[in-house]
């Protein structure tokens, strides 16, 4: 069966299966990854948070039009008053907001207050929870120290308090440039004491919140449904939003199987059509004029995410501060060939990553150029000099000790991860250097990493916020079994991030993000890839799709015309 039949049965299919309600709005959309636990102070994967933030409510959101990106209120009915000193945010709630209906409320309907939101940052701190964005907060909030040891979400501190039941005081220990961002994160979503107690341990499979849609149907790693919130309350140009009645959203893993469900119509628009599946529906940088002809349209989008393989510093073979294993992994940086990656996997769209920093993001420098240029020559020459000389019969080589030197790097068990590691493969041989993959779900593959049992793998990071602090705390000591996943620990770099971190977007903190940069390319604990620019498709009856720059969905502001969406799935039958 050719793809164009095999897109038109499966439009029929969609057709003949569709809702009962014919005037139902539902967005069909996927997500990339399966998700986990549904819990804001927990989740870290991208497929979880772009679930979260459509389930519980941050004090602030980014306006969905603005650009550059701009932030307003969402819980708080504004941005908040600031003290003069930078250290006092006062926060008016909005009031009438209500949590999902739960058994754990008894029947009552339950307001969000002030409280909530100083309860749900304290968890942030809880040490059971392992929480992963605890770093945006630790050591900022004014007492917060009171909350390490033997922790009680109890004890007070003078840095988060409910003045009255709509109005939160939030005080610093510092003045932190950032500190709003944080506040407009899924992770500083509010959730109630009363529904974290009903569930020990199990907060994140019963996930109550106040956001723009409620939990309907979840099938794990299959099917999740979102519908409406239609107490939520906000409106935009006069229209009580979200404007769509339910998401109906799919797992979709394999490249393939996303691009062939939205040529069928199964989704209704798809962003980062596939490196792989690109000439499917591009030619020669342009739509193919066939799918234009059906109203889809394509559009180029400047992600803020850099792509990079991390190595582990703590690792026996490849981990250490010392000559002969930064010569290892410089080695690693340099056999990495950028332009086969950007030109023939990514088919042009991409720009080589020079720094941690993608373009649009505060703190970068567009003449910045890594050090650390695509040279096996070179690379050949660094191993021979510290020590990798001897080499096995097949050719590979042995390290100082004449040990067999074998890189184990995890992959993602998909054909884009297959490519992948075909590109690694040949890269590190042509060098000497053997390699064997491990396959795994990303979703394993990180929980490993945090452990520190994964040698090398190549990630991704999309910014949290649009600031240079989010992507360098990457690589900061403090954060190893966190974000840090390379587990970087050098007192040069941490020095340097710690001050930076305490200043804005300025000449003095560019000076030390370069230094900073330096340090990475002398060290290797990364070797940063590229940054995507995104081929986003989308189908006509999609209305209002905007795609943003921070967060992972705009549901909430998107709406569907069924009637065009029936006409055109009758045209492809």
């Amino acid at each position: 069966m050719t793809i164009r039949r095999l897109i038109a049965s499966c439009v029929a299919a969609l057709l003949l299966g569709a809702p009962a309600h014919a005037s139902e709005k539902v967005l069909h959309t996927f997500l990339t990854t399966s998700e986990t636990g549904l819990d804001p102070a927990v989740a870290s994967d991208i497929a979880t948070l772009s679930l979260l933030e459509n389930l519980f409510d941050p004090l602030l959101r980014y306006d969905y039009a603005a650009r550059p990106v701009a932030l307003g209120g969402n819980a708080a009915l504004a941005l908040p008053e600031v003290s003069a000193d930078g250290l006092v945010y006062t926060f008016r709630l909005r009031p009438g907001m209500l949590f999902g209906a739960d058994p754990a409320f008894k029947g009552q309907r339950r307001e969000v207050t002030a409280a909530d939101y100083v309860y749900s940052l304290k968890r942030l701190y809880d040490p059971a929870l392992k929480s992963p964005w605890l770093f945006l907060f630790e050591g900022k909030l004014k007492g917060d120290a009171a909350l390490k040891g033997a922790f009680s979400d109890a004890t007070g501190i003078a840095g988060l308090q409910a003045v009255d039941r709509h109005t939160l005081r939030i005080t610093l220990s510092a003045p932190d440039k950032n500190f709003l961002f944080y506040l407009a994160m899924p992770a500083s979503g509010a959730v109630a004491r009363e529904v974290i107690e009903a569930y020990p341990g199990q907060a994140g499979n019963h996930p109550v919140g106040s956001g723009p849609f409620r939990l309907g149907e979840w099938k794990r790693s299959d099917k999740i449904v979102l519908l409406a919130n239609r107490d939520w309350g906000l409106t935009r140009h006069g229209q009580r939003l979200p404007l769509i009645d339910k998401v109906e959203v799919r797992i979709a893993e394999e490249f393939q199987g996303r691009m062939l469900g939205f040529l069928s119509g199964e989704y209704d628009y798809l962003e980062q059509v596939p490196e792989s599946l690109t000439d499917m529906v591009i030619r020669d940088g342009r739509l193919k004029p066939e799918l234009a002809a059906r109203g889809i349209v394509l559009t180029r989008f400047p992600v803020l995410q850099t792509y990079y393989m991390w190595m582990n510093m703590e690792d026996p073979l490849l981990g250490g501060y010392g000559k002969d294993k930064v010569a290892l992994r410089r080695a690693i940086a340099l056999s990495y060939d950028s332009a086969e990656d950007i030109g023939l996997l990514k088919k042009g769209f991409a720009l080589r990553a020079e720094s941690p920093l993608p373009p649009n993001v505060l703190g970068y420098d567009p003449a910045y150029r890594a050090p650390v240029p695509y040279n096996k020559a070179l690379a050949q020459a660094l191993l021979e000099r510290f020590g990798y000389r001897q080499r096995d019969p097949d050719g590979f080589r042995r390290g100082p000790d004449g040990q067999p030197v074998t890189l184990t790097m995890h992959s993602e068990a998909t054909v884009g991860g297959r490519l992948r590691d075909e590109l690694w493969r040949k890269n590190l041989n042509a060098i000497g250097l053997r390699v064997v993959f491990r396959t795994d779900k990303k979703t394993e593959i990180i929980k490993a990493s945090r452990l520190g049992k994964v040698q090398m793998f190549e990630s991704n990071w999309i910014a949290d916020f649009p600031d240079g602090d989010n992507f360098y705390q990457l690589l900061y000591g403090a954060n190893r079994g966190r974000a840090n996943y390379a587990r970087f620990n050098l007192p040069a770099y941490n020095e340097r991030y710690e001050q930076a971190r305490l200043l804005g977007d300025s000449p003095a903190r560019q000076k030390l993000y370069g230094e900073m940069n330096q340090l990475i390319h002398a060290y290797n604990p990364w070797v940063p890839l590229s940054h995507p620019l995104s081929a986003d498709l989308q189908h006509p009856w999609l209305k209002n799709h905007k795609r943003h720059p921070v967060e992972f969905t705009t549901w909430r502001y998107l709406d569907i015309d069924p009637e065009q969406r029936r006409r055109a799935s009758k045209m492809a039958r």
